[in-house]
């Protein structure tokens, strides 16, 4: 016999419903019924239906069942106000809002003669007839249980704050904006008057000099164009985390978002296992609920030193974790949290803090020895390779050959911390590696660790991390969350990218290793547009946008079988394709049709749901995984209800295996994009091309820090690989000048920027050009701008001016210093006499004839005192260009004077210009040339002899040929050497 349900709250007065409308599901109780009736209303006040009451006559059987039908029928929507009171995640919005416009659709209200609906009015009637009747009783209840007013007060903010916004766009200041836009459409207008007087004002007694000249200064208009527009709109944020606490709550039953943390490492001899570990260590202990956080490390190395010193972080992760979240330490990564100069007392209150403190410094320093031990191992590789401690062979002694590789440390079933509490789950991951296959490096070990994170844990949001960033600010996630997680900001969101951070950098920042001028201007000006671009470190991803899918907001493309039958009374204008475009749309469009098909079949059993999967060409994308591609419709995460927990290692093992790849959409649509070595410019690109947008976050205290390369040659060997990767994506399918134009979803602004972020390694050659010529001038006696006239002097000095008054007022509303700002002016020169010059070659090479060609770098001395690594010298040929160039303008300098000197008076106004132009390259070498010095002043032979050579070479072929005499002048000295008879 059926239980009888529990009584069903009246929508009218709240006491216990005794009948229900049969179409809307609305409850009265035995009082309320008797009323209406009493007035002559035997129908639904709402919408007219009849109530399906429980008769007195029938005993209690006749009430148990219409109290059963009442429940039944009332029960959705009991449900669904309670949901629509309470703020929820995306899914719970969408269902809310389906909620809504399907009980407004039933049936027809009925309304009085002012408009009102009548079930209203005698909701208020019977409303204020119960409040007259329980008004002495209520009032000695609230009395009895009130809590005292300062709860109150904190009960009512908290609630204020659930239903704030959880960021705000913070705009620059009109009167810091406004000047800045006013100076730089004056410097465009006094740069296009600039060229019109130098094209039209030709050197015909240097001509080669200045048709040079003036092209490389059209280049360096068009490359400023493409940097300073995409700063027009700068903006800054504001995150408020006390409000996503308050409205998603904390703890083991908050609200919170599962996150997925992702750890790529390679090689353990180039990237210490020690650092990795500091990133693991700061991962687990972040202050985030510990069943919401996972962490992969992925090892593309395949090496048991990573996997042995991860096993020994999970270990020291037991004490760690609680002794982070228990004084509130930060940071969290052990190794930088205990080098800090700082007071450590600081805020601190709790008696056995220091005592504790020293306890856990011991077991760290333990824990360091124990991994140095590992890596001195690991120095000598045994002939029969590595055994495991179980006598078996390492399955990954062989690097490019090997299975693929999982082992799960922390987590749900794995050990606790000492206090006996959870910790997040920690995942190694090596993905199998066959000959034959391509790997795609980073970007194919960051796929592998989606697909793997998908079928294990599949949290919603994805952070990726280099090895040696750790986590500085443990509420780094909350702080992404509030972008995320924020109704009104987060739908079309397809990532949170965060400022990268330093430690170990000489104070003046020598080759401007923070990037301060890129970070704090160039991202501020982008997010003001539709979002900065994807950096590959210390960024939150939405799962969903991986996985090629456009935002919530973007429209539906329309459908072909729709237009079939209605294009005869609608006819609209037809738009002609070209067949790979047709081609195209229809794919996007059969995937996003499928998607939403299988999202109404919950009900399906497993059968029929692999036929649909099957059908709808999922396999074909996603790939041969039925778990993982119905991991991808789980819009906020969560392992699929069909999935066999026995079974999933097995799976995650199936969806890194090297073939898994084969003839899908991966690395070409979905997850990280392949063709670049810069995988994370073209990753950000494809999303932005599919109408998402991203966020800059920049916390107060920084979110992440890492390590950079202090010394000048491995600092070149960086920026070289990053400048080669905008040379691939400039000569691929995904180059910003053409790609991405069909859906217009690319704002204007934001394309500018990616092409300057293709096209700036080119500017490399005009710029080698432009600072060989004052040395050239010195040389000859040539110079490349006729005698100035009045108008002429005005142009140059409005341009000069223009310059200048844009840096400062640039200066002013982003906040950096002067001297960053000098750094970064200095470094643009060196990177792109060096690394950019060298990135263009070797991509061309690439391209037109397939070769690959590396440059290595050695290391030549070392110094182990603070900064040391700073005047470490390495050779690379990268070097030699801006060397030349150094000493080419030195020499001229000596050779203009020199010359000067023995010419009188009369030729010391033309060299002022000269020499001015010459400085103005030995400004910007100057840290180049305090690099090759290093601590000692002294340069590595081979450097000043290929300089040297290559100089004199140069300067004396120069004079020999001298291309810049007339023909005129030539006859002339022909002449007068035959008088005299030479």
């Amino acid at each position: 016999m059926m239980e009888p349900a529990a009584p069903q709250p009246c929508a009218a007065c709240g006491d216990d419903a005794r009948a229900a409308c049969r179409a809307c599901a609305y409850a009265l109780c035995r009082a309320c019924l008797d009323e209406d009736a009493a007035e002559g209303r035997t129908t639904c006040a709402r919408c007219g239906g009849e109530y399906a009451a429980a008769d007195p006559a029938h005993g209690d059987e006749g009430a148990e069942a219409g109290e059963v039908e009442s429940h039944h029928a009332a029960g959705g929507l009991r449900e669904r106000v309670t949901m629509g009171s309470h703020l929820s995640d995306r899914q719970d919005e969408v269902s809310h809002a389906r909620t809504i416009s399907s009980v407004s659709g039933v049936g027809s209200e009925l309304n009085d003669e002012s408009g009102k609906p009548i079930w209203k009015n005698r909701v208020e009637s019977w409303k204020e007839k119960k409040k007259e009747k329980k008004a002495s009783a209520k009032k000695a209840a609230a009395k009895a249980q009130a809590p005292p007013v300062e709860e109150q007060i904190m009960d009512e903010k908290d609630l204020t704050d659930a239903y704030e916004p959880l960021s705000r766009i913070i705009p620059i200041s009109k009167n810091k904006l406004t000047p800045y836009r006013a100076v730089i459409i004056m410097r465009l207008v006094v740069l296009g008057l600039f060229f019109h007087y130098r094209i039209t004002n030709p050197v015909y007694s240097a001509f080669g000099l200045w048709m040079t000249s003036v092209i490389c200064e059209i280049w360096f208009g068009f490359s400023w164009i493409l940097d300073q527009f995409p700063k027009w709109c700068p903006i800054n944020r504001e995150t408020y985390v006390d409000r996503l606490i308050a409205r998603y709550g904390d703890g083991e039953d908050s609200g919170l978002a599962p996150v997925d943390f992702f750890v790529s490492t390679v090689d353990p001899m180039k990237e210490p296992p020690l650092i990795t570990a500091n990133t693991v260590l700061s991962i687990l202990s972040v202050d985030y609920p510990v069943e919401k956080i996972s962490c992969y490390v992925s090892d593309d190395g395949s090496a048991m030193l990573t996997f042995e010193s991860l096993a020994e972080t999970a270990e020291f992760a037991r004490k760690w974790v609680p002794f982070c979240k228990k004084y509130s330490i930060e940071p969290r990564a052990p190794e930088f949290y205990f080098s800090q100069k700082i007071d450590y007392l600081k805020d601190k209150i709790h008696p056995s803090f220091v005592k504790e403190r020293r306890a856990m410094k011991r077991d760290y320093e333990e824990y360091k020895v124990r991994i140095n031990a590992l890596v001195a191992k690991a120095q000598k590789t045994p002939d029969e390779g590595w055994i495991m401690q179980d006598g078996t062979p390492w399955p990954g002694n062989n690097p490019r050959d090997h299975p693929g590789m999982i082992q799960v440390f922390l987590g749900e079933t794995g050990a606790r911390d000492f206090d006996g509490n959870e910790l997040p789950r920690l995942v190694y991951v090596s993905r199998e590696k066959r000959p034959g296959y391509q790997h795609h490096k980073k970007a194919g070990a960051m796929n592998a660790l989606v697909r793997v994170s998908a079928v294990l844990t599949n949290a919603p949001y994805i952070l990726n991390l280099d090895c040696d960033h750790y986590v500085n600010n443990s509420k780094a996630v909350r702080e992404a969350m509030c972008f995320m997680m924020d109704p009104t900001v987060g739908r079309d969101v397809c990532y949170v990218q965060f400022p990268q951070r330093f430690d170990g950098i000489d104070r003046s920042d020598r080759y401007a290793n923070r990037n301060v001028v890129f970070f704090d201007v160039n991202m501020k000006g982008l997010d003001g547009i539709q979002g900065p671009v994807y950096v590959g470190t210390g960024c939150c991803f939405y799962r969903q946008a991986l996985y090629g899918y456009g935002p919530p907001s973007l429209p539906a493309l329309p459908k072909s079988s729709v237009c079939s039958w209605c294009c005869c009374c609608c006819p609209k204008k037809k738009v002609e394709k070209s067949e790979r475009e047709l081609h195209r749309d229809s794919r996007r469009e059969d995937l996003e049709s499928a998607i939403f098909n299988l999202r109404e079949i919950d009900n399906y059993d497993e059968y029929e749901r692999s036929m649909l999967i099957s059908q709808m060409s999922f396999e074909k994308s996603f790939g041969l995984s039925s778990v993982f591609i119905e991991s991808t419709l789980m819009e906020n995460g969560g392992v699929p209800e069909s999935a066999d927990p026995s079974t999933l290692i097995k799976e995650a093992i199936h969806v890194i295996s090297c073939g898994y790849e084969e003839k899908t959409e991966w690395g070409k649509e979905i997850g990280w994009i392949y063709g670049s070595v810069t995988e994370d410019i073209l990753t950000g690109f494809k999303m932005h091309c599919r109408g998402w947008r991203s966020i800059y976050c920049m916390p107060v205290r920084p979110a992440f820090k890492g390590s950079a390369p202090i010394n000048l040659s491995d600092r070149l060997h960086q920026v070289l690989r990053w400048a080669l990767g905008s040379v691939e994506i400039f000569f691929s399918r995904h180059c910003p000048l053409w790609y991405g134009y069909g859906g217009g979803r690319l704002k204007w602004l934001q394309r500018l920027s990616y092409i300057n972020t293709i096209v700036y390694p080119f500017t490399s050659l005009p710029l080698v050009a432009y600072c060989c010529l004052p040395a050239i001038c010195l040389l000859t006696g040539k110079f490349i701008i006729p005698t100035l006239s009045n108008a002429a002097t005005v142009w140059f000095l409005g341009l000069f001016i223009s310059i200048i008054v844009t840096s400062v007022l640039e200066l002013r509303w982003s906040g950096i210093g002067i001297e960053d700002w000098w750094r970064n002016e200095q470094f643009w020169v060196i990177g792109g006499v060096s690394a950019h010059l060298f990135a263009v070659f070797q991509g061309i090479l690439k391209m037109v004839a397939g070769l690959d060609t590396n440059f290595t770098v050695t290391a030549k001395a070392s110094d182990d005192t603070e900064f040391g690594e700073l005047y470490v010298f390495k050779w690379t040929t990268v070097l030699i260009p801006p060397t030349t160039i150094l000493v080419l303008n030195l020499v001229g300098v000596v050779a203009g004077f020199s010359d000067a000197l023995n010419s009188g008076y009369e030729s010391w106004g033309p060299l002022f210009g000269k020499v001015f132009f010459a400085m103005w390259v030995i400004m910007h070498l100057y840290p180049f040339l305090k690099g090759l010095m290093g601590r000692q002043n002294r340069t590595p032979t081979i450097v000043v002899l290929w300089s040297v050579l290559l100089a004199s070479v140069f300067s004396l072929l120069w004079v020999k040929i001298d291309p810049f005499v007339t023909g005129t002048e030539t006859a002339a000295n022909s002449s007068s050497c035959s008088v005299i008879d030479c």
